[in-house]
């Protein structure tokens, strides 16, 4: 017999009716069916969880500062095996760089004015403090600057790995001008006429006199001899060096590191 599609809804309707008569006379036949199914869905679940691997909390890594019982952990200070050895960079290298990175010169400080949206200026803020300056004004390259900046903050870290109270470095010298130079050379005959200074990349940083950071109010902190001070600084510049972000010279007579971002 050829089913219609008339036929074929009416049977349909016909088989709904009877499954619902069935439900309302037998209501426990649905109840049954959802308590297998919630039965079946909390074994599947168990399965699941039987099956999942087991989370496994790895230790926290060691801090620079502290072992893992929590006491402070001193690094020992190393130096640099010869300073002339660690920092041989001559003013040719540096003026290399001086010229890539840097301004072209400035002839006096009202040219130097005018340069502003080329340099930056720097002050003593918290991580190093600036000397007066008498043959140089406190600008640098934006590059410059933030190795300053980093220089300080990584000697900070390094002071407080190995046990030593904080100091701050001092820049003796940052850009100079034509003027300055001409004037310098007047009473220094060592110094360059053509000098990385003029570029705004260069800055030196005394390696025998440091600023002593006191705590408001607090105790006076321990005296430390410039030697050690000297030794942890140079660690910080070989480490800067070695990372190829700048050029290190280290100069005897004036009794500083000659420094030039790359």
């Amino acid at each position: 017999m050829k089913v219609t599609k008339n036929r074929y809804l009416a049977g349909f309707g016909l088989i709904v009716m009877i499954l619902a008569l069935v439900r309302c006379v037998f209501p426990s036949v649905a109840e049954e069916k959802n308590v297998m199914s919630m039965s079946a869905a909390c074994d599947s679940n168990k399965v699941k969880a039987e099956k999942e691997p087991e989370i496994v909390s790895l230790p926290a890594p060691i801090s620079r500062f502290f072992d893992k019982e929590g006491n402070v952990v001193k690094h020992r200070i190393m130096s640099v095996p010869r300073y002339s050895d660690a920092f041989p960079d001559s003013n040719s290298v540096q003026l290399e760089c001086a010229n890539r990175h840097g301004v072209s010169p400035v002839d006096n400080r009202a040219d130097a004015e005018h340069r502003k949206s080329e340099l930056v200026y720097i002050a003593s803020n918290p991580f190093y403090h600036v000397d007066p300056l008498k043959q140089s004004i406190p600008y640098l390259v934006p590059r410059a600057a933030v190795l300053l900046n980093d220089i300080g903050r990584a000697y900070f870290d390094s002071l407080q790995i190995k046990g030593v109270p904080l100091h701050k470095v001092i820049v003796t010298s940052v850009l100079r001008t034509r003027e300055d130079i001409k004037k310098l050379r007047n009473h220094n005959g060592n110094a360059t006429e053509n000098s990385c200074h003029l570029y705004g990349t260069t800055f030196d940083i005394c390696y025998n006199r440091y600023i002593t950071v006191q705590e408001p109010g607090g105790p006076e902190r321990r005296a430390v001899r410039n030697d050690t001070l000297k030794w942890i600084l140079s660690e910080v510049l070989r480490d800067m060096r070695q990372q190829k972000r700048c050029y290190v010279k280290y100069e005897v007579k004036q009794g500083c590191f000659h420094i030039t971002v790359r």
